[in-house]
């Protein structure tokens, strides 16, 4: 079986406690889309990577972001907001659900994803101007701490890619497997996730009795 996966039509008992239709907004408050599913590990139920509904302006229909990089939007009750522009987004290996069918397959788009994540997008930490995207010391390994460390311990930095999330200096940018402190909605969701995911991967896409999921306007 593999090991993350999709809810899909599950539907939670209380709706409100579903983040699913909540809008994304980027950068300069533009909006990116709608939550439309979320990709969570079949062990833990932690939240990898949010699915995004674009409406049509990106010709793959459909993005992801990763669930650290969320955070609830200051000018949007109940949506969130992500530093991503539509264009970095469309810099993104094109997403396909159907590389979560097979493990091998979904590590090598998530491979390819997340490089795109090191090497183009151009971020800033919130409510500053201090770029979080690493810089060319950064990336290879030239900076004065890691030099200076270098030096002390006579060891190289080889830690350039690491499970669940980039090797990373204070600035650079980090995808992890999980988020937590983005707010209450989320974490509510997140938590019924976790105590329910045995049954939500039971049910898989089809969930008897329960209804048609309706997603927020």
């Amino acid at each position: 079986m593999a090991q993350c996966g999709m809810l899909r039509d599950y539907r939670f008992t209380d709706a409100a406690e579903d983040i699913r239709g909540s809008k994304l907004y980027g950068v300069n408050d533009e909006k990116l889309g709608k939550i439309d599913d979320v990709i969570f590990d079949h062990s833990t139920g932690s939240i990898r990577y949010l699915v995004i509904d674009t409406g049509g302006w990106l010709s793959t229909k459909k993005f992801i972001v990763p669930a650290d990089r969320l955070r609830a939007s200051a000018e949007h009750k109940d949506d969130f907001a992500v530093d991503l522009t539509k264009e970095q987004i469309e810099a993104f290996p094109p997403y396909d659900e159907s590389h979560l069918e097979s493990d091998q397959q979904w590590a090598d788009y998530e491979g390819r994803y997340r490089s795109k994540w090191e090497a183009k997008p151009v971020m800033h930490r919130a409510e500053t101007d201090r770029n979080i995207t690493p810089t060319t010391q950064q990336m290879s390994g030239n900076s004065p701490s890691k030099t200076a460390s270098g030096a002390a311990t006579g060891e190289e930095d080889t830690a350039a890619f690491t499970t669940g999330g980039f090797a990373a200096s204070t600035d650079s940018v980090e995808i992890s497997q999980s988020a937590n402190g983005i707010g209450p909605r989320w974490d509510t969701f997140q938590n019924r996730l976790r105590e329910r995911r045995k049954e939500v991967i039971g049910t898989g896409s089809s969930v008897a009795d329960a209804g048609t999921y309706r997603k927020a306007s």
